[in-house]
Order: structure tokens, then C-alpha cells, then sequence
């Protein structure tokens, strides 16, 4: 019987600040996974500009892709195929990585695997867990999107609820700027929250309690309200106290909403996805009321919490050995993508 050939993807990731390259061998091993963060550009501006963002992206995204190969110790001839994030995301900066890939898919002549974003996210579960096969409840946390999601599959997936305006990364974005914090707001807020007491309570009446769906603009209304008014009376801002009740309020009723799904659904597996899966206080909750419950809990290692392209490059294996997701040299990059 003749040896099975390792299947070798490159995956390319620039949907928003990094500028990303991996290659990934039969989906779970990590051969490399080179980041460029621009991070440092953008917080200067309280945010992520587009334009600078895209520019940056081409300066990049060369030096990238060339340090993966030689890290992953193979050959451009050696790549079985390549995985590139067309959506969602800022336009300009998939545009970057879309076109690069399409080009370098033509002058190998090997197949091009379109990825959604949060499909890549979602994927970095496979990464260091063998033993992580779907079907399973997800949840996804990340700047752009808030969702709970049954895994079918390695393919497909069913959705069960999720924001019904702000996404959980965007609104920890904007109570950080409501107090003169830096960008991201994310990581913090998570700081602060640590030497901080869950002692307030912004909103009162929950009237998606018993729904999967979810609201984060009341919430993040709330937190800036109640900013403003203590500073009118001139009373003290206690700011760790105000990160750890927001982070607290923020994150306890979506994971009441995951376990309920894993009941409902009778699935004992979970996993996380997205930039916000990188926050303390989720990580130690839900590890705890899985536990609780004896709910198998996956989550990815730190470095893939954040956007990448190892990720990318293992949906992209999963799309090319399941035959989906192809796409040629009119593939476009898109802004959003529906869950």
C-alpha cells in the first residue's frame, strides 16, 4: 500500500492589525506561525485605521509568508495548498492577503481554500487537542462577533443565539475608551478586573435571560452612565471595582446561556473561540462550571486566541480534504460574513 502524502497548507491571515503566515501539516501540527502585530501603530490613534492598516499589511506580508516557509523547513513546491481569510473583516486589509494568495496560488498552479474569520477562530481547537472532535456546543467571543453555536462537524454548524447589536470585544472596547484607557480594550479591562470586586450592578432586568440571545448595548450604556454621573458629583471613579463588575456582568450570562445549551442539546463538549477567549475570568469560569457540570471544555492556547493564520490554514485543511470552499482568481474579499 503506498504512504499516505502529509497534507501541507499555508494559511494567510490580515483581515484587521496582523499580518499573519503558517503552515500547518494534516490539520494539527504546527510547522510555523509568524505574526506581525501592528498594535503599537494603532494605539497612538485609540484604534484600528483602516488605511494604515492595509499599508502595512503590503509592507508585511512578504517577509511573512518567506519566514514561515523557511521556518517550517520545506519548500514553496512542498505546499499541498492555500488557505487565505477572505472575510470578515476590514476590506482594504483582506484585499492584502486575498491577493497575495491568489497570485502565489497561480504561479504554484495548487488549489486556493477560501476561510471565514471566525471559521478560523473556531478551528484553533484543533491545534494541541487530538482529542477535540466535533459535534460540540461553541462559543464565539471576539471583537466583531458574539455567538453560541452547535457544532455539527469539522464543516458545518447550527446557530442558536448569539448579540443582538454589540459584540462582547467591541463593548470591552468602548467602556476602556469611556475611561480613558488604552487601546486594546480588552486585555485592560482584564488587568484591572483583577484587583477589583464584582460590587456593582449596571443593568437590573435581563429580558433575554431565557433566550441564547444576548444585548451588550444596554450593558455598555450603563457602565458609560454611570462614569458620567460620578464624575458630575465629583465623587472617586474606583476603576478596578468598575472593570471587574462589568467584565463579571458582561461574561456570567453568556456562559449561563453555553450551559444551558449544552443541556438542551445533550452535548458534554465545549469549546471557545475568538480574541476574547483570551480574558482570565472567562478562561477560569467556564473551566469551573464545565467542571461542575462534567463538560469536556476546550480552549485554545493564548498565542491562538488572537488572529493568526495557523488557524486560518486549519480550516483551510478541513475545507480541501472535505472538498469545500475552493475558490479561484475571482475570489473577493468581503467585510461580513453571516454566522
Amino acid at each position: 500500500m503506498a504512504e499516505l502524502k502529509d497534507i501541507i497548507i499555508l494559511g494567510i491571515e490580515t483581515s484587521c492589525d496582523e499580518t499573519s503566515a503558517a503552515v500547518i501539516k494534516n490539520g494539527r501540527e504546527v510547522l510555523s506561525n509568524i505574526v506581525s502585530s501592528q498594535i503599537e501603530i494603532h494605539k497612538r490613534f485609540g484604534g484600528v485605521v483602516p488605511e494604515i492598516a492595509s499599508r502595512n499589511h503590503i509592507l508585511a506580508i512578504t517577509n511573512v509568508v518567506d519566514e514561515a516557509v523557511k521556518l517550517a523547513n520545506i519548500k514553496l513546491k512542498d505546499i499541498t495548498a492555500i488557505a487565505v481569510t477572505y472575510g470578515a473583516g476590514l476590506i482594504g486589509a483582506l484585499l492584502v492577503g486575498v491577493s497575495y494568495a491568489k497570485a502565489l496560488s497561480y504561479v504554484l498552479n495548487i488549489p486556493l481554500i477560501k476561510v471565514s474569520h471566525i471559521k478560523g477562530h473556531i478551528a484553533a481547537n484543533y491545534i494541541g487537542n487530538n482529542d477535540f472532535i466535533p459535534p460540540c456546543i461553541c462559543l464565539v467571543v471576539s471583537g466583531g462577533h458574539t455567538a453560541i453555536l452547535k457544532l455539527e462537524d469539522d464543516i458545518n454548524h447550527k446557530y442558536i443565539g448569539g448579540t443582538l447589536d454589540d459584540a462582547i470585544g467591541e463593548s470591552f472596547d468602548k467602556v476602556a475608551r469611556a475611561l480613558s484607557l488604552s487601546y486594546p480594550g480588552g486585555p485592560i479591562i482584564d488587568k484591572y478586573a483583577k484587583n477589583g470586586t464584582a460590587n456593582i450592578t449596571f443593568t437590573k432586568k435581563n429580558e433575554l435571560k431565557n433566550s441564547y440571545n444576548i444585548s451588550y448595548s444596554g450593558l455598555k450604556t450603563a457602565v458609560i452612565n454611570y462614569i458620567n454621573t460620578k464624575e458630575q458629583k465629583g465623587e472617586e471613579i474606583n476603576l478596578p471595582n468598575i472593570c471587574a463588575s462589568f467584565e463579571t456582568e458582561a461574561i456570567d450570562g453568556l456562559i449561563d446561556k453555553c450551559m444551558r445549551a449544552c443541556k438542551e442539546y445533550k452535548i458534554n463538549k465545549m469549546c471557545v473561540a475568538g480574541g476574547v477567549a483570551a480574558n482570565s475570568y472567562l478562561r477560569q469560569k467556564l473551566t469551573e462550571d464545565c467542571k461542575e457540570r462534567n463538560i469536556k471544555l476546550f480552549i485554545p492556547q493564548m498565542s491562538l486566541c488572537t488572529d493568526n493564520a495557523a488557524m486560518i490554514a486549519v480550516a483551510g485543511y478541513y475545507n480541501y480534504i472535505n472538498g469545500v470552499n475552493t475558490a479561484d482568481l475571482n475570489l473577493n474579499a468581503v467585510s461580513t460574513i453571516k454566522l
